[in-house]
């Protein structure tokens, strides 16, 4: 098991719970809204809002924080996350933002301490980009999008 070091931000509610994950298997651990002056965020349908959640990291070199929807708000609310799944590169130690949208058909709130979404710690490989002559043949070739199959 890794170790990610954390540190609220200035003026951020320290009673708001660390990431947690909810199940011993889980991959994703939660992440809170941690609110200026404890309140709360109404979001439209096609609305979106940067939610703070009052920490910073320290990731390890070799690992990247994904930050993905919750599939329960997405579900229930229409609630999901537009860039996701987005990414906290091991080189960032500004606050930890979520980028939250209302997909949904009614007005959504958001409240101090929520649970907004979930991060995945996960490795991280670099690659080196080769210009070459010829691709490699496959059976595929270049079919995109809906080429290997009717639905």
């Amino acid at each position: 098991m890794i170790s990610i070091r954390v540190t609220y931000d200035v003026g951020a509610d320290q009673t708001v719970s660390l990431p947690t994950y909810e199940t011993p298997e889980a991959a994703g651990a939660d992440l809170r809204a941690n609110l200026p002056d404890r309140g709360t965020v109404v979001l439209q349908p096609g609305e979106r809002v940067l939610v703070p959640t009052g920490l910073r990291l320290e990731i390890p070199q070799g690992y990247e924080v994904q930050i993905r929807p919750r599939s329960g708000l997405a579900l229930k609310h229409g609630i999901t996350l537009p860039n996701a799944p987005g990414t906290i590169d091991s080189d960032y130690r500004g606050p930890l933002g979520v980028i939250v949208m209302n997909a949904g058909q009614g007005t959504f709130e958001i409240t101090h301490g929520d649970r907004i979404a979930q991060m995945v710690v996960a490795p991280v490989l670099q690659a080196r980009f080769d210009v070459v002559e010829r691709l490699g043949d496959t059976t595929r070739g270049s079919g995109g999008f809906g080429s290997t199959g009717q639905n």
